[in-house]
């Protein structure tokens, strides 16, 4: 019997792995946030640079990214030789020789690393979950004008508009965290699954919006440094759309006449 030799993966199979690869501060894929400045196919053999914002990045985002990258690349189908490296960053050397290497966080950077990076994930993972919960609620509050933020305690995953980009991505936080993704499940909580008093409810759910507001404006602070670092790289930044565009329910205010302003 003659074997059946593999197929050797492709340009889009690949970019497709890297958008799973999220910036653990921005929480957005690399491949949206143009990090990934070039991906060459040769046979089963890889090859993807990244780059950054700044040559000044935090190191261990830029170890995780790199790395979560490696993984992610190394795990499509028929794909053999891999290389991943990162451009332009101060610690270019020192990264791309421990990735090459197989050397792990702690074999890189040696007494200068942290004793794992599993808590700075996880610390991260509990912000990207907040940040997503306030999308998903405050645009079911834009498109139900019905509802008030008084009644954000009562609702549950169920109340969420099925197939919603705001809703997928929440559900997926929640898994990420270990947090029930049933229609039952309250969607306020907080990344532990402790949902807030009733009374606290619409408090707890505007200290979410100040989480979702600084991630979304770093997000796009560093794209606009990106450009300015690399012309021409917005040509492959996509920006997650923007709950903002469409006014929060609430009183109407009231029409000042003109002659009282003057």
């Amino acid at each position: 019997m003659t074997a059946m030799l593999l197929a050797g993966p492709t340009e889009t199979d690949v970019r497709a792995a890297l958008g799973a690869v999220v910036d653990p501060e921005l929480d957005e894929p690399i491949t949206d946030l143009g990090f990934v400045r070039s991906l060459t196919v040769t046979g089963s053999a890889v090859e993807v640079h990244l780059r950054l914002p700044t040559s000044f990045c935090a190191p261990n985002f830029a170890w995780l990214m790199c790395a979560d990258a490696h993984d992610a690349v190394s795990a499509v189908p028929g794909v053999g030789r891999v290389v991943v490296e990162l451009d332009d960053h101060h610690d270019s050397d020192l990264i791309n020789r421990g990735l090459a290497a197989g050397a792990g966080y702690r074999g890189t950077f040696g007494h200068e690393a942290e004793e794992s990076l599993d808590e700075l994930r996880a610390t991260f993972q509990r912000k990207a979950h907040t940040a997503a919960m306030e999308r998903a609620l405050t645009a079911l509050l834009r498109a139900d004008r019905s509802r008030t933020e008084a009644d954000v305690h009562r609702l549950t995953l169920g109340d969420l508009p099925t197939g919603a980009p705001t809703t997928a991505a929440l559900l997926r936080r929640r898994a990420t965290l270990g947090l029930p993704t049933d229609d039952a499940a309250p969607v306020l909580v907080a990344a532990d699954g402790t949902p807030p008093a009733p009374a606290e409810a619409a408090l707890f759910l505007r200290k979410a919006r100040s989480v979702r507001i600084s991630v979304d404006g770093n997000a796009h602070f560093c794209r606009g440094l990106l450009a300015t670092r690399y012309p021409g790289a917005e040509a492959d930044q996509t920006h997650r759309s923007s709950v903002d565009d469409v006014p929060l329910p609430g009183p109407t205010r009231p029409t000042i006449p003109l002659e009282v302003l003057s």
